[in-house]
């Protein structure tokens, strides 16, 4: 289980450098992402197109891990995204539930309010 701590460890932190093709590498060659409440994505080419779309206009994220805790093949993670987009910033409450299969990220739920994201970008 600890080994599954330090990979969604080091998942979140891996975020800030905004690299899709990095990003895809946590996850297993089936994996899927289900960023709520859009529908999943499912596959490595797949993420990488979506992860790298909704990255695409960020110039800078940071994601502070505010709690984590685990059992077994089960980590939740729950988080702060702060993720500047051109000059809008935005912090997002976010909670991750992370299913584990070998080391790697096999299912990816993220929950979080929509409105409190878009709503920085309607101002």
């Amino acid at each position: 289980m600890s080994d599954n701590l330090q990979v969604i460890r080091d998942f979140i932190e891996a975020w800030s450098n905004l690299d899709a093709d990095e990003l895809v590498e946590y996850f297993t060659e089936d994996g899927i992402y289900y960023n709520m409440p859009a529908q999943p994505v499912q596959g490595k080419e797949q993420l990488k197109g979506f992860i790298g779309g909704f990255i695409s206009n960020w110039t800078k994220t940071d994601w502070d891990l505010l709690n984590i805790v685990g059992e077994g093949d089960v980590v939740f993670a729950e988080r702060l995204d702060r993720t500047v987009a051109g000059e809008v910033k935005v912090d997002l409450p976010c909670c991750g539930v992370f299913e584990m299969q070998d080391g790697k990220i096999k299912v990816w739920r993220d929950y979080f309010d929509m409105a409190t994201f878009t709503k920085p970008f309607s101002q």
